[in-house]
């Protein structure tokens, strides 16, 4: 998978918040593990099978093969279409519906987890209990990750009583993919629950809590941000890469210039001059431009 493109100086740090959803959660250390599950299940699992591209028709009627691998073709190949276009679906009559009861129906769980991306990708407010009910009845732990991120980009409320329900959960992946969809979903219902996580016994939960509350308008979130900011700090997590600690930063450097950016000045002025990660100066460059633009 590659590296998201670095935002250039003359792009605004809403313009970099713009760029696509999913690769901006894949992208975060905090979630690494979609990251591995995908990138096997592209490159290994379908490296071999020559598949010509085609239309929706094509790739729904594919989910009805009985040849698994087909079928899994085209549900990756259906989660890629709705990255790009998410109103592709909702283009075609039946469509959504069908990826339902495709859904539903499946057995295959690598498919049953791409067809969670597509649903997601929908914003069909239908699709929230066909995802709120699985990730009910689910018990394993990967698929439950896609179901949750799967929920959160619905973009509908209906989903948050399903995401508060698994911030207590015993997995730290569980809980650190709950609070993410509660963030993107935006709805201020979740602060408090979320505000309350930012003392999470595991790091990357709190850092995923300290930015979905911070998309919120909470300012509680700040001290959090602060300590992702800082290197030595965050070079202790174990297993943690440069790669990782970049993405960390970047997006502790976005979250904390649009809750307490004035207060953060000083911060983004050392690390646009010293930090050792153009992509981090960059941000840094890019989140002192956000404060000045919000002046008076």
């Amino acid at each position: 998978m590659s590296e998201e493109p670095t935002p250039t100086s003359t792009q605004s740090l809403e313009e970099a918040e713009s760029s696509s959803p999913l690769r901006a959660f894949f992208g975060l250390f905090i979630i690494p593990l979609l990251v591995v599950l995908i990138c096997v299940g592209v490159f290994v699992g379908f490296g071999w099978i020559a598949y010509d591209r085609q239309d929706l028709d094509g790739y729904l009627n594919d989910l009805r093969s009985s040849w698994r691998p087909r079928r899994a073709q085209a549900a990756y190949e259906l989660s890629k279409i709705l990255v790009a276009d998410p109103e592709a679906l909702s283009e075609q009559p039946g469509a959504a519906a069908e990826v339902r009861r495709l859904f539903l129906a499946a057995e295959d769980v690598e498919i049953k987890r791409y067809l969670a991306l597509v649903l997601g990708y929908t914003h069909d407010p239908e699709s929230v209990p066909v995802l709120a009910d699985a990730l009910a009845a689910e018990d394993d732990s990967q698929t439950r990750i896609y179901l949750l991120w799967a929920l959160g980009r619905t973009g509908d409320s209906s989903a948050v009583p399903a995401l508060m329900g698994e911030l207590d959960s015993e997995d730290s992946g569980i809980r650190k993919v709950a609070a993410y969809a509660l963030g993107e979903l935006g709805d201020v219902a979740a602060v408090p629950r979320l505000e309350a996580m930012l003392v999470d016994g595991t790091a990357d939960v709190r850092w995923n809590a300290a930015l979905a509350v911070s998309r919120l308008g909470s300012r509680e979130a700040a001290p959090v941000l602060h300590r992702m900011l800082d290197r030595e700090l965050t070079g202790k997590i174990p297993e943690i890469t440069p790669d990782q600690q970049e993405e960390t930063m970047i997006g502790a450097l976005g979250a904390l210039a649009r809750i307490d950016g004035s207060n953060a000045l000083e911060i983004f002025e050392r690390l646009a001059k010293s930090d050792p990660s153009y992509r981090v100066r960059q941000a840094a460059i890019d989140a002192r431009k956000y404060v000045d633009g919000q002046k008076p």
